[in-house]
């Protein structure tokens, strides 16, 4: 009726708002849940316990953090906007303490960063502690670095800066200290239930029969036997490291209470670790189980229904066909993961760089992995805390002859260490096994690019070439699809720290190699322009502010591999809907002069050269790229 106004609604309440994200989450819920525990769900008990923590979690969440979550339920897929850039430090080595870190984010934001990745925090067993993941107390920080007031202060501030907070949650194992695994110790049957133990070795043995060792070296089998309590425990990974039987639901409940718990203290992103190890199968290699994407699903869909803001993303070190569903696939799509490591794109760098052949690099990429998924998307790294792990299969290298696949990790295993006529790396073997001939391999970006060998040596050619193999890298992962992630003194070019062999306590794990302390002094070189460490961070400071400024390196638009034919070349094209970005790598030490025709640029079609700026220039015809040049091409209209 004329001059009647329709009511303004009432504002919606917490509790209004929790109902409607329940009843949205709880369709993606039932499903993993009921797969997993068929029995606690068919009582209807385990979703009443579900409904009730999440409820508890949500009327506890600060009030800023509940503004930031309903701005993410407006946009769930803000992640994989082109605006994204990691890094990823240990809080020691990067600012000393956590009191301390708010002092270093402009250094961050200057950068670009939006995702601040701190190594494991939480706090570990005394001791050896596999450098943080093994975990004794996930409510307290480690005393080391600070205390949870300084973590919520430091997370505040990261917030504040418009960078996303990233903890690392260990999911497969806790530390033998840990309170859970003390009342087990003492026999309290319902913490023995939360492991994975047993009377005596009948079943370890038959299990062992089809288990790898993660360790060989440092921690052979997967089982310990604790004469104390007259116990076989599952330890995957170490000793001290006591395997959760995730088959009861009780695992689950107080996993996710605690993840809940710390989202409540600032934490936006969860590292899942260990993630492809948590279910247990007799006669399988207990890894990468269908259970595994259940639980991660139920996990991931739980969170959103307390903290909508909060991504995950899943540790999965694995071949590329296991490495795909943790960004869901079939019933996952979509419902999984947020990120997940691409492991195969980092080795097929280093791989491609040793050989200077990119066939390898062409057909693993296009074959294995797709060009996009739902709400997911790749963290892209070139190096990490870890070792190299040189995953190429017998089947990928028979496409590229006469390699082989132990041929060819021996090769990257000899150039990487070293030992190879010619190679320009320094770095190091790591968990060599006798039986299989494997070697895995350590040291840092800048030392496995030639620039510790170069800087030793004097050698100013041997420099300038080291530090385009890494600008390279890092133009790789800007580019490729997803979270680039740079791992703390990348864009300086820090080189290996070889002095944690003086600390007994480091010196049996030589992944410290690649773990060095900031150099704040090589910061402050660099607006002189001629140190290592201005050079390489002017260079990674420029592709990180093209790739913001380029809407169609947005993670959600489809990557193409493009084979160009020549083994020095690797291409992809970028296939937004407005335009294409056709991205180029010359993998070699020599200047490369190539066709418009030999690029596969289209006929009549102008091109934008994105990261010199400007249309495409050629020379005499030619498209010119320098020893281990980049080209970033963007589509405009037909002249």
């Amino acid at each position: 009726m004329a001059g009647r106004q329709t009511p303004l609604a009432a504002p919606m309440t917490d509790e209004a708002l929790f109902a409607l994200r329940w009843d949205r989450g709880l369709r993606d819920l039932v499903g993993p849940l009921g797969r997993l525990y068929p029995a606690a769900m068919a009582s209807g008990a385990l979703i009443g316990r579900l409904r009730a923590l999440l409820a508890g979690h949500w009327a506890e969440r600060p009030v800023d953090l509940k503004s930031l979550d309903l701005r993410r339920d407006l946009n769930p897929d803000w992640f994989l906007s082109q605006d994204m850039v990691a890094y990823v430090f240990y809080i020691d080595k990067f600012a000393g303490t956590l009191a301390k870190l708010p002092d270093h984010i402009p250094y961050l934001a200057d950068l670009g960063v939006t995702y601040a990745h701190m190594m494991p925090c939480l706090k570990p067993r005394p001791g050896q502690s596999d450098g943080g993941y093994a975990v004794m107390d996930y409510r307290a920080i480690n005393p080391a670095l600070g205390t949870m007031a300084e973590f919520e202060a430091a997370c505040a501030r990261f917030r504040a800066a418009g960078i996303s907070p990233c903890i690392d949650m260990v999911l497969n194992h806790t530390a033998k200290e840990h309170e859970w695994a003390v009342k087990a110790r003492a026999g309290d049957p319902a913490y023995q239930a939360y492991y994975r133990m047993f009377d005596d070795d009948t079943l370890p043995r038959q299990y062992e029969r089809t288990l790898v060792e993660i360790f060989p070296a440092q921690a052979p089998g997967n089982f310990t036997y604790y004469p104390d309590f007259k116990k076989w425990v599952w330890t995957t990974f170490n000793e001290y490291q006591w395997d959760l039987n995730w088959e009861n639901p009780e695992v689950f409940l107080a996993i996710l209470d605690t993840i809940l718990h710390l989202a409540n203290k600032g934490v936006e992103v969860f590292r899942m670790d260990a993630v492809a190890f948590m279910w247990k199968k007799m006669g399988t290699g207990c890894q990468n189980l269908p259970q595994v994407h259940d639980i991660l699903q139920a996990l991931v869909q739980s969170i959103r229904v307390a903290a909508p803001a909060v991504i995950c993303k899943a540790e999965a070190i694995v071949g590329p066909t296991d490495l795909v569903p943790y960004l869901g696939t079939g019933t996952h799509a979509g419902k999984e993961s947020h990120l997940a490591y691409h492991n195969n794109l980092m080795v097929q760098y280093w791989s491609s760089l040793a050989a200077r052949d990119t066939r390898l690099m062409t057909y693993v990429l296009s074959a294995h992995f797709p060009e996009s998924f739902r709400h997911a998307c790749f963290a892209t790294y070139i190096r990490c805390h870890d070792d190299i792990g040189w995953a190429i299969t017998e089947e990928d290298a028979a496409h590229v002859p006469p390699m082989s696949g132990p041929g060819h990790r021996n090769f990257l295993a000899d150039f990487y260490n070293g030992s190879f006529d010619g190679s320009w790396a320094r770095g190091a073997d790591f968990q060599s096994n006798a039986e299989t001939g494997d070697r895995r391999t350590n040291g840092s970006f800048a030392s496995l690019t030639g620039i510790e060998k170069a800087c030793d040596e004097g050698d100013e050619v041997a420099l300038s070439l080291a530090i385009q193999r890494v600008l390279m890298g890092h133009a790789l992962i800007a580019s490729f699809g997803g979270v680039p992630l740079i791992y703390m003194g990348d864009e300086i070019g820090l080189t290996n720290d070889y002095a944690y062999e003086n600390f007994p306590e480091l010196k049996e794990d030589g992944r410290w190699m690649q773990r060095p302390s900031m150099d704040w002094d090589a910061v402050g070189t660099l607006t002189q322009g001629q140190t290592v460490a201005a050079r390489v961070h002017a260079g990674v400071k420029h592709l990180l502010a093209v790739r913001k400024a380029t809407p169609q390196l947005a993670s959600d638009v489809p990557t193409r591999i493009v084979d160009l034919g020549d083994r020095g070349l690797f291409a992809f094209d970028r296939m937004a809907d407005d335009r294409t970005v056709r991205c180029v790598f010359n993998f070699t030490d020599e200047e490369r002069r190539i066709s418009p025709w030999g690029l596969r640029l289209e006929p009549g079609m102008t091109y934008e050269e994105l990261l010199r700026g400007g249309p495409l220039v050629l020379d005499d015809g030619w498209v010119v790229m320098p020893p281990y040049g980049r080209l970033w091409l963007r589509s405009g209209p037909r002249v």
